[in-house]
């Protein structure tokens, strides 16, 4: 538990890191959409950061739902933010397609362990 928020806290300082870059630096480089994508990759980093915190915070959940929504939630972030932060900044969309939605299903993997965490509990 302890370590899941250690490394939502880091997290969350990229996503500080990356939201400032993408509103800085890349402002005058990406077009519109691109920079879209990229807020879009920022603001789900965040969403899931702050879901993590909770949830690794929250009495209610046996240790090892809280281990297993993390790693759900850490593969989202790394597989759904990851990809468009790397498709933004110049890799090509059609070499790592499926990255993207995959990192969508372990987003919702990892909302759904914790539906269920809360359904067990009552």
């Amino acid at each position: 538990m302890k370590k899941n928020l250690v490394i939502a806290s880091l997290i969350g300082v990229l996503t500080i890191v990356l939201g400032a870059f993408g509103a800085h630096a890349l402002q005058e480089t990406l077009s519109v959409n691109e920079l879209k994508s990229f807020e879009t990759a920022v603001r789900y980093q965040m969403y899931h950061v702050i879901v993590l915190l909770f949830v690794n915070s929250f009495s209610g959940f046996v240790l090892k739902d809280k281990n297993t929504i993390s790693y759900l939630f850490f593969a989202g972030i790394l597989f759904f933010s990851g990809s468009i932060y790397v498709i933004t900044l110049g890799v090509n969309p059609k070499s790592i397609w499926f990255v993207t939605p995959l990192g969508g299903l372990f987003f919702i993997l990892g909302w759904l362990k914790m539906g269920i965490s809360y359904f067990k509990k009552e």
